[in-house]
């Protein structure tokens, strides 16, 4: 479920968003999926390292993590494409609000 709900995020920020394109509902699926990944593997990973500089931006530069992780995505995706790193932002703000907003109407499983 989780990965319809990405999926259908990205095709959202795709008609939102200037700058991030998806070719098809089958590439924004596998771009959910691929986000879910990266989310969980890499992102971690980019939260350590540039831990200085979260706490330098007062959390902001979280914000800069999630659009290199959309980014990530994009790259290896084909048919999802960005045209540039405000895109990637943006594109990133606009997923994680929609996800927000579609798991809060999902019954929770426990």
């Amino acid at each position: 479920m989780r990965l319809v709900l990405n999926g259908i995020a990205i095709v959202i920020a795709a008609w939102f968003v200037p700058g991030v394109h998806v070719t098809g509902f089958a590439p924004a699926l596998i771009a959910g999926a691929l986000l879910g990944f990266v989310n969980a593997i890499v992102r971690p990973l980019l939260l350590i390292l540039t831990f200085p500089f979260t706490l330098l931006t007062l959390g902001l530069f979280i914000f800069i993590v999630n659009a290199i992780c959309f980014g990530l995505t994009a790259a290896m995706v084909p048919g999802f494409n960005l045209d540039g790193f405000l895109a990637a932002f943006l594109g990133a703000l606009v997923v994680t609000i929609v996800s927000w907003l579609l798991s809060a109407f999902l019954p929770d499983k426990n």
